[in-house]
């Protein structure tokens, strides 16, 4: 809870104050009075930690009142802590303790600031809103009180903690200023004309870098007309022992409240796996982990601030309240950490399943309901953001599975109707101002007047912030809160993926030193040749690499291609096109005397992807959705190469299948699937009837063989690339499971294709070296009162409505 009762507060703070009236009366002031230090035992509260005053105590030889240390925690430190002064009493402590008392009425401290010297310069600057401001129902005599402990003069405070308890369990207390009632009744209470010189007379005790906030606080101050926020950029910081999560598929592995001022994120263990939330408020120096969250990643926000809905590494849906308590389940089997999910305000949370398609579940619990399903064209679903009142969603969609193109889409939950918003883009916010803000797919944020009745733009986008961090799958590491505030990774300061080559403890060597957007690498037979996808701002083309030179000669001219794949004797390449509006399996000679062509015959499969060829020539396996399957997920089919070039179904359930590896000796088919939930490694028989077995025991990647009876892959969860040795007979065993070496150098694990190969010996493996590491990347950028910034910039480039 945000807030406590009022008679609870009241108690707390009344028990409080009696054990520093027994302090002080022993001659120790606590010094550092705030939430944490409080506990409960069995109802009552405790007061604990004076480690500061014990530390100050033993420093100055008893003399704690000489020491001139400004000590204790910033959003409940008394205004002579901050200034630094020498004589701190008692007094210092009926403050801090009004401070809490203060957040457990309203929820939050009486000053809030984006860093500790702002909020030391209000603490001293400003008065604090009387507490009935921000709720009616605190009587008088509490609010009175609390104003009396917050003045700014420790003079003008309770001359003891015992005062200051029984005002607040006087009904009849009240302040009241010459013959002013109205300000007494209201819980206001006056400015101390002396305390105001004293206040300004201390401003240079702070130090050169305060001392300069404290001039510009001064000037606003002074200023004639309130002036809007300024726009505030910072570094989120982490404490050293605290990793953040930028290593894993998803976006924005942080949140940010909808009133900016708390920020949750996901953590890294000290193995690199998935680890806590942390949740830091702004203006704090640390974070703190989030209980019951351990496996957790994609947080989001309630409404309201108060809980966090966040995703598991079983891909369970859960929320826990920022309040404390344990977390709850809400739905299982659903993909929010790679799609996203949104809690909207009519207390629904709408979230993309494992299957890609769109689902709500009350936030309270209950039966999921299917909102939509991917298009006719296959186009995943992603993003999803509630509107105001939850009858309009906004999501990307893909144009094909491997989202070569994507929209931003607004969708009617009444009447299922989808509508294209704004062609091109990948994702979309709603400010309650009025504003969409939205981003590119080359990493451009821009932000419109949107008509949320009509679900339309207004006028001309205009961009508004340039760069940011693609994830490693989908989408951007970025997140935008209902205040316009925003959390955001730039981009790598060296983008790009270096080819090379490591061996089985990986030691490695560099095959080629130019950096660039490499993706699914392929040794040739011989390994004299590597084909690799190579992206560019006008789309992605297969490149050939030849070892012996060191050169590299561009395959592929048309349209879009990615996940090339060698045929058995070298001589061509299939590989994965968008062009003339066909997304299938293409092939063409690898020294590019023939045209690219289609390999299958007839219109019957969308998405098709190569994944492999058998080593005898006769096979090409590839992944995709058949036209006239019963489900809509990607299943694995082979095509002859021969004069019969239709599509043979391989492995067909209503679960994901992809990257079908056939072993050396054609016998055996190694695929992954997420029929249990998770991406896993499986064997089964290659153009037999049998049945199939599990191979991977973490999260699996693509799987390849290195020999007849060894596997290598990628487990996710590890981070490490992984051989099993297997038995092959009438089924399969695993014999052994080995770590090869670590992962973490070299680009994600991504699920439809491996970013890696393996030679046909099994001792070298052929790998993206990332230019910059995960945890080499910039720092994320926390962006306060942007919504301003925002209407200005469109104010500019506004145009006539359309």
């Amino acid at each position: 809870e945000t807030q406590c009762g009022v008679d609870e507060a009241v108690r707390i703070a009344r028990e409080v104050a009696d054990a520093l009236d027994y302090a002080h009366r022993h001659g120790v002031i606590h010094r550092d009075i705030k939430p944490e230090n409080i506990l409960l035992h069995d109802g009552r509260a405790m007061v604990m930690d004076f480690g500061i005053a014990l530390a100050v105590s033993a420093a100055a030889g008893g003399r704690m009142t000489e020491t001139g240390l400004s000590l204790g925690t910033p959003h409940y430190m008394s205004p002579e802590q901050a200034t630094a002064e020498k004589e701190i009493t008692g007094r210092a402590d009926i403050y801090s303790l009004a401070s809490v008392l203060y957040e457990m009425l309203t929820g939050e401290p009486p000053h809030m600031g984006n860093s500790a010297q702002q909020i030391i310069m209000k603490i001293i600057t400003e008065q604090p809103q009387p507490v009935t401001r921000f709720r009616k129902s605190v009587p008088r005599n509490v609010a009175d009180a609390v104003a009396k402990a917050l003045e700014k003069l420790p003079a003008d405070r309770f001359a003891s903690a015992k005062a200051f308890s029984d005002a607040l369990g006087n009904p009849a207390f009240a302040v009241v200023t010459g013959n002013d009632e109205s300000n007494a009744a209201a819980g206001a209470h006056p400015r101390v004309r002396g305390a105001s010189v004293r206040v300004r007379a201390g401003y240079w005790a702070i130090g050169a870098g305060v001392g300069a906030l404290a001039t510009a606080a001064a000037f606003v101050i002074s200023s004639a007309a309130p002036a809007s926020p300024a726009v505030v950029r910072f570094e989120l910081s982490t404490a050293p022992n605290v990793v953040l999560n930028l290593r894993s598929n998803e976006a924005a592995p942080f949140a940010i409240s909808p009133d900016g001022t708390t920020i949750v994120f996901a953590t890294l263990d000290t193995l690199g796996r998935l680890g806590e939330l942390h949740r830091r408020r702004i203006g704090e120096i640390s974070s703190t982990p989030i209980v019951g969250t351990l496996g957790a990643f994609a947080p989001f926000f309630s409404p309201d601030g108060r809980w966090i809905g966040f995703t598991t590494r079983d891909l369970t849906l859960r929320k826990v309240s920022l309040a404390g308590g344990p977390p709850i389940t809400l739905a299982t089997n659903v993909q929010a950490g790679e799609a996203g999910a949104s809690w909207g305000d009519d207390g629904f949370i709408v979230y993309t399943s494992a299957r890609r398609t769109m689902s709500r579940i009350s936030s309270t619990g209950g039966v999921p309901e299917l909102l939509s399903a991917p298009d006719a064209n296959g186009g995943a679903l992603h993003w999803p953001f509630v509107m105001p009142g939850g009858k309009t969603i906004l999501f990307e969609r893909c144009g094909s599975g491997q989202c070569l193109s994507t929209d931003l889409v607004s969708f009617d939950s009444r009447t299922k109707a989808m509508t294209v918003v704004v062609p091109g883009a990948t994702r979309g916010w709603f400010l309650p101002t009025g504003e969409l803000i939205y981003a590119s797919r080359e990493g451009v944020l821009y932000a419109v007047s949107f008509d949320a009745t009509r679900g339309a733009v207004r006028g001309e986008a205009s961009a508004v912030l340039d760069g940011i961090g693609k994830a490693a799958k989908y989408g951007y590491m970025l997140a935008v809160s209902a205040s316009g505030a925003m959390i955001y990774l730039p981009e790598a300061r060296s983008a790009g993926r270096q080819l090379v080559e490591a061996d089985r403890t990986g030691k490695e060597s560099v095959l080629h030193p130019d950096f660039a957007d490499y993706n699914a690498p392929r040794y040739s037979p011989t390994r004299d040749r590597i084909a690799v996808a190579r992206a560019t701002g006008a789309g992605s083309q297969i490149v050939v690499y030849d070892v012996a030179s060191r050169t590299l000669a561009q395959l592929t001219t048309e349209g879009s291609n990615v996940r090339p794949s060698w045929s058995a004797d070298g001589s061509r390449v299939a590989f994965y096109s968008s062009r003339n509006d066909i997304q299938d399996l293409y092939w063409m000679a690898a020294d590019r005397s023939t045209p690219a062509e289609r390999v299958v015959d007839g219109d019957d499969t969308r998405n098709s992807s190569t994944t492999s060829w058998s080593r005898d020539g006769a096979w090409i396996v590839f992944d995709g959705i058949a036209s006239d399957a019963t489900f809509r997920d990607e299943n694995i089919f082979a095509v002859g190469t021969g004069t019969d070039r239709k599509r043979k179904t391989l492995v067909a359930t209503t679960a994901n299948e992809e990257t079908g590896e056939v072993s050396p000796d054609g016998k055996w088919l190694a695929y992954v699937s997420d029929e249990g939930g998770q991406n896993q490694v499986y064997v089964r028989p290659f153009m037999r009837e049998g049945g199939r077995w599990l191979i991977s025991d973490g999260v699996g990647s693509t799987a390849l063989w290195a020999s007849n009876s060894e596997l290598v892959y990628g487990d996710v969860r590890r981070r490490q690339m992984m051989s099993v040795t297997l038995e092959l007979g009438t089924s399969v065993r695993v014999t052994s499971r080995t770590a090869l070496f670590s992962a973490v150098p070299y680009s994600e694990f991504r699920q439809g294709a491996a970013d890696f190969d393996v030679s046909r010996d099994g001792q070298r493996f052929l790998m993206l070296r990332e230019a910059v590491k995960p945890d080499e990347r910039q720092a994320p950028i926390v962006t306060l009162h942007w919504a301003d910034e925002i209407r200005r910039r469109i104010a500019e480039q506004s145009g006539p409505a359309r």
